[in-house]
């Protein structure tokens, strides 16, 4: 099974939230998403990289993971194109990574580290409100791949 790890700075706090989320990732199936959530404190922004860097070290042990900073100076795509994107790069790789940054955003080791920038939307959002709509994002992805109704 193909995996997608999803790094975010800081705990996920707000019940509503956590129970959209909870339903999202009750739907996802055909993938094991899994989500890393790193202590958010009155660090600063290069502390925090090096806590991302550290996580993704931990999670790649040697595989040959794709990593990508969701950012709003990222690559923006339509839902249809990005699950196209996404399951071309679950073909391609062993898992993927994703990073929501903390409040700071991403200190410049994080973004090399990167292979890929993308963008949720234009618009700036919490980053709980970020984190639900890329999970919800990934079910969709799911769903247009096996063609369910979902999408429409």
């Amino acid at each position: 099974m193909k995996k997608l790890h999803l790094i975010v700075v800081g705990k996920l706090k707000d019940k509503n939230i956590e129970s959209l989320e909870k339903d999202f990732l009750q739907r996802i199936k055909s993938v094991d998403f899994q989500i890393h959530e790193l202590k958010a404190n009155a660090l600063d922004k290069a502390s925090e990289g090096k806590l991302i860097l550290k996580k993704i070290q931990d999670i790649n042990k040697g595989q040959n993971s794709h990593v990508v900073a969701l950012t709003e100076f990222g690559k923006e795509r339509d839902s249809v194109s990005f699950s196209k994107w996404l399951y071309g790069n679950l073909e391609s790789s062993q898992s993927l990574i994703f990073i929501i940054a903390g409040a700071e955003g991403f200190d410049p080791s994080v973004l090399a580290a990167c292979q890929e920038r993308i963008s949720l939307s234009k618009l700036t959002f919490p980053h709980k409100l970020a984190r639900l709509l890329f999970i919800e994002q990934i079910y969709r992805a799911i769903t247009i791949k096996e063609n369910h109704p979902y999408h429409n």
